[in-house]
C-alpha cells in the first residue's frame, strides 16, 4: 500500500489528536479521585549520592520524624541534574517496600544490625558497633604489623604492606574518598582501587 505525503500527515495528525484527547480523559478521570497528601511537605531534605554504580548521581532524601519518606533526583547536582535511572528511582526500596495496601513498611531483606560469624562456625551472632569497630581496628593493626616492609630486597625504602587492600565506594563523595585514600596510604597500603574505574 502506497501512502502519499498528504495521507501520512493526515494519519500522523489524527494519531496525535487521539493520543492527546485520550490523555486529557485520563487526567480528568484521575482528578475525580481523592488526592493523596503530599508526603514531603514537612520533610527535611538531605542530599546524598546514589550507591548503585560509579556515576555518582545526586539524590535528595526526604526524612520526616527520623523516617525516610521519599527519594528523588537532585536537580542541582551537576552529574544527573535531577534525572535518575531505574535503579536510582527505586532507591527507597533499599529501606522500605510497599505492602499490599500500597503503604511503606521496612524492607525485611535489609540488615540493620551487625552480624558476625566466627571462624569455623555455622551460625551468625549479633554484635554491637563498639565491639565491631574495635575488632576491625585490632585486626588491621595486627595484619599491618606482621606484614609491614620498610625496605625491599634491594634495600630501597618502600614502607608498605601488601596484605591489606582498600576498595573505594561510589556512594562516597570526593572529599570522603580523598580521606580514605590518605588513610590507606598512611597505613602503607599499595593495593588501592575504586569501583568507579570504568
Amino acid at each position: 500500500m502506497k501512502i502519499s505525503r498528504r495521507s501520512f500527515l493526515k494519519l500522523a495528525g489524527g494519531a496525535t489528536a487521539t493520543a492527546t484527547l485520550t490523555g486529557l480523559n485520563v487526567k480528568s478521570a484521575s482528578a475525580a479521585r481523592p488526592r493523596e497528601p503530599i508526603r514531603v511537605h514537612y520533610a527535611k531534605e538531605i542530599p546524598t549520592i546514589c550507591p548503585f554504580c560509579s556515576v555518582g548521581c545526586g539524590i535528595i532524601c526526604h526524612v520526616q520524624d527520623g523516617k525516610l519518606v521519599n527519594t528523588e533526583g537532585d536537580a542541582d547536582h551537576p552529574i544527573n541534574e535531577g534525572t535518575l535511572c531505574s535503579k536510582g528511582s527505586g532507591l527507597i526500596n533499599m529501606a522500605y517496600i510497599y505492602n499490599d495496601r500500597g503503604e511503606l513498611e521496612p524492607n525485611p531483606q535489609r540488615l540493620t544490625k551487625v552480624l558476625y560469624r566466627a571462624p569455623h562456625s555455622d551460625k551468625w551472632e549479633e554484635k554491637d558497633w563498639d565491639w565491631t569497630l574495635a575488632t576491625i581496628a585490632q585486626r588491621i593493626k595486627e595484619t599491618r604489623d606482621a606484614t609491614f616492609e620498610k625496605t625491599d630486597a634491594n634495600g630501597v625504602t618502600v614502607n608498605r604492606t601488601t596484605a591489606l587492600a582498600h576498595l573505594g565506594s561510589a556512594m562516597c563523595n570526593n572529599e570522603e574518598n580523598y580521606l580514605f585514600h590518605k588513610y590507606s596510604r598512611a597505613l602503607g597500603m599499595i593495593n588501592i582501587d575504586h569501583c568507579a574505574r570504568l
